[in-house]
């Protein structure tokens, strides 16, 4: 695709072993057919193997879809992938929340060579709430819910014995992005990376993920969630080595995740990263 070197150059800059902080610039345009067809292929997808399941905890229930790795064998450990979804996708029919980024696992050249453990949960109500610092920039703060999926990891955890504690991933869009940001704020021992994409940033425990492997994904034309606040936060981590900011200078709110629907990148990253 019209991408591809664009993509093999940030993978080599992100493979490059540099010490500090990473910040590539990508000039990547995407034209309304692209994004069709991009998206088309993946909306094409069954869903059929999420399994389909509800999470209770005191009053609250929270839908979620699993996808269990490919040919799972008994013993072996799987990492953990959870998966977020933004604000369109709220609702409780436990089907919406699997956008383009929870469809990429269904692919037959990911799942055969990422065999993991997907979680996609359903929020019913926004899980991310924008606020505006000080400074005037949008922050993102957690709801009540949010604390459930932690809930809802652990349960898993003792359900499927298989899944590796030491490689849970969280990627997000929009306001999956900024779900993402928040957990792994809040239990940043628990995840061993996070790709957040068009996120709102959450800054509320930037020392306790001040050495988390980060990977911020960002348009510089987003008028949704403004550009700014992944700017703002990657000067906060100026001290984090594994943080990487990608900046997508022609690029909006919609068309930022096309770059990484049909490719390697996301998983790539991920899989490469482990709790230590």
């Amino acid at each position: 695709m019209w991408f591809r070197l664009t993509a093999i150059f940030l993978f080599c800059l992100m493979s490059s072993g540099a010490v500090g902080q990473v910040h590539t610039y990508d000039n990547a345009e995407v034209d309304s057919l692209t994004f069709q067809q991009t998206r088309k292929v993946l909306i094409d997808l069954s869903p059929a193997k999420y399994l389909k399941k509800t999470y209770k905890s005191g009053d609250v229930e929270l839908p979620y879809r699993l996808l269990l790795p490919d040919d799972i064998k008994s013993g072996q450990k799987y990492p953990l992938v959870v998966t977020l979804h933004n604000s369109s996708r709220i609702g409780t029919d436990n089907e919406n929340q699997l956008e383009p980024l929870a469809r990429i696992w269904l692919r037959t050249e990911i799942s055969s060579k990422y065999k993991c453990f997907v979680l996609a949960p359903h929020f019913s109500k926004r899980s991310s709430d924008y606020t505006p610092n000080g400074q005037g920039v949008l922050v993102s703060n957690p709801s009540a819910d949010v604390p459930v999926l932690l809930k809802l990891i652990d349960s898993l955890e003792k359900e499927y014995p298989g899944i590796d504690k030491s490689r849970i991933y969280l990627v997000g869009y929009s306001m999956g992005g900024s779900t993402a940001q928040n957990l792994l704020n809040i239990a940043p021992a628990k995840f061993a990376a996070m790709v957040s994409i068009a996120g709102v940033p959450d800054m509320s425990n930037t020392g306790r993920i001040s050495s988390k492997p980060i990977w911020l994904i960002h348009g510089k034309k987003d008028q949704e969630n403004p550009y700014a606040g992944s700017q703002l936060l990657y000067r906060k981590l100026s001290g984090n080595k594994n943080l990487v900011f990608t900046t997508f200078s022609n690029l909006d709110h919609n068309s930022i995740n096309i770059p990484f629907l049909l490719s390697e990148k996301i998983p790539q990253y991920l899989f490469a990263k482990y709790n230590r």
